[in-house]
């Protein structure tokens, strides 16, 4: 019989990755490359969007293209509802997350064509439902080749994480320097290349796996196939109605409000079903309210970290002197600082999270610092912007910007995908984790509808958002004990 995680006993005996389960590495690599052709893809998005057709771009309004970008994050996350479903209830964890790398490079594909606009609709569209069947349900999987009690746990979350950063630095540089030199479709053309690669490493890999979510914890019974399978059509046909209204009556700035609205809605909808289900256990229904206030932070934080391929792209492009020793540099290269400073940092945290074990901050505690940080980031960018004024600034402001976010990051990320898996019902596992998710598309949703005021005043919009991350932070470090005492024992 497949079993969906190891035992404790079990996960304790297998450290063939480092002191990690084997699983681990196959895990690692394949996340790595789907990072690699994520973040290559995105680093260039925004530019290829605003930029003159005469320069090779698209030459979309300045403040639409933001709007875009941050909503194609909604979109992206939004869909990892259906894509944790569909491994809950159909696939299981393993065969979504190869699924999903088959549609991401699809999308790829489709950018790298030559059609304009509608290259970028219809790749955007299947990158956004491949990365929602991959991207909750391979974190699933790496939560299930431990025991719920092994303390490796964070430590090997934080691991995990890294993988995501490796391609994040590379992929830019790549990308970067392919769409200055020969043209955005190359860009594109390579990350499709990162995806190939990253099914290839999951495929020849899986066996050290184990049966990690390797069959639906949840599955349909034969009876319901029909009838559910019947209104997941029905919803399919009322969210395309929706958009093709949204589209009639307000153009694209319709469509983008409408999975604003919607980003808001569907994490409301999922906490009300989980904790109203009778598959959630008594003993479980108090973390799924311990779990709100964290989901609450987390959008809050991903709200301005997500911005940094959007505004804080359009601000390197407009107002930062990329220029080193007279040689001009790719703007998308700024998208690496944030990865390369999380691969030297996140050893440093799990080392630290190991060595202070019961004296670590609690959870609460660790999100309301990295609410505090990611807010202090913005507000040092308001001095940023105010510098700007009189011409271009140094790169100095953005790296240290973004040295600033990337500890609030390492404070709430690979804690956060940590504790969702401990905090998870059963019965909703890799949904859990989709929810997880959710969060980053609550923060980008609003963030849609915020970053048509950047054009209007930099200095005003990193200022106002700065401090609200700060107050909202202060407020969850008062609120951690009430929180920790809901969580019921888990850290």
């Amino acid at each position: 019989m497949t079993v969906s995680a190891p035992s404790a006993s079990i996960s304790a005996q297998d450290k063939g990755f480092f002191g990690h389960p084997r699983g681990l590495s196959t895990l690692f690599f394949t996340e790595l490359w789907e990072r690699f052709s994520f973040y290559g893809m995105k680093a260039i998005l925004g530019l290829y969007l605003w930029t003159a057709v005469s320069e090779g771009g698209l030459g979309v309004d300045k403040a639409l293209a933001l709007s875009v970008v941050a909503i194609y994050g909604t979109a992206v996350y939004m869909s990892g509802v259906a894509g944790g479903w569909l491994a809950d209830r159909v696939w299981g964890g393993q065969r979504s997350t190869f699924y999903g790398g088959v549609l991401i490079m699809c999308g790829h594909i489709a950018l790298a064509l030559p059609i304009g606009i509608t290259g970028v609709y219809l790749g955007l569209i299947f990158i956004v439902f491949g990365t929602g069947l991959l991207k909750p349900n391979i974190s699933t999987v790496v939560g299930g080749l431990y025991g719920r009690d092994d303390t490796r746990r964070d430590a090997g979350f934080t691991v995990f994480y890294m993988a995501i950063n490796i391609g994040g630095f590379v992929s830019p540089l790549i990308t970067g320097a392919l769409a200055d030199g020969v043209g955005f479709h190359a860009g594109f053309a390579v990350a499709a290349v990162g995806m190939a690669a990253g099914l290839i490493q999951y495929r020849l890999g899986r066996k050290n796996l184990r049966g990690s979510a390797a069959v639906a914890p949840n599955p349909l019974h034969p009876n319901e196939k029909g009838r559910v399978y019947g209104l997941i059509g029905l919803i399919a046909v009322v969210i395309g109605a929706l958009g093709v209204v949204s589209y009639v009556l307000g153009d694209v700035e319709g469509v983008i409000l409408m999975i604003s609205i919607m980003s808001i809605i569907l994490p409301i909808t999922y906490f009300t079903v989980m904790y109203r289900s009778k598959k959630t256990l008594p003993e479980e229904k108090p973390r799924v309210l311990a779990y709100i206030p964290l989901f609450v932070a987390a959008a809050m934080f991903w709200l301005i970290f997500e911005q940094s391929a959007s505004v804080i792209a359009e601000f390197a492009d407009s107002h930062v002197d990329n220029h080193v020793f007279g040689w001009e540099f790719p703007v998308a290269w700024f998208q690496s600082i944030n990865p390369i400073m999380i691969i030297a940092l996140a050893p440093v945290f799990a080392w630290l999270w190991l060595k202070l074990k019961d004296r670590a901050p609690s959870t609460p505690r660790k999100f309301a610092g990295a609410l505090v940080l990611v807010g202090l980031s913005f507000v040092l960018m308001y001095f940023a912007s105010n510098s700007a004024a009189d011409g271009k600034v140094t790169p100095l402001w953005l790296v240290l910007m973004f040295l600033i976010m990337t500890c609030g990051e390492l404070m709430l990320s690979p804690v956060g995908l940590s504790v969702t898996t401990k905090l998870a019902p059963k019965a909703f596992a890799s949904q859990t984790m989709s929810l997880w998710f959710l969060a980053v598309s609550a923060g980008t949703g609003v963030a849609a509808q915020l970053v048509k005021f950047y054009t209007t005043s930099p200095s005003a919009y990193f200022f106002t958002l700065g401090g609200a991350a700060v107050v909202l932070g202060v407020a969850l470090a008062v609120a951690a004990p009430a929180i920790r005492k809901l969580m019921a024992g888990v850290e």
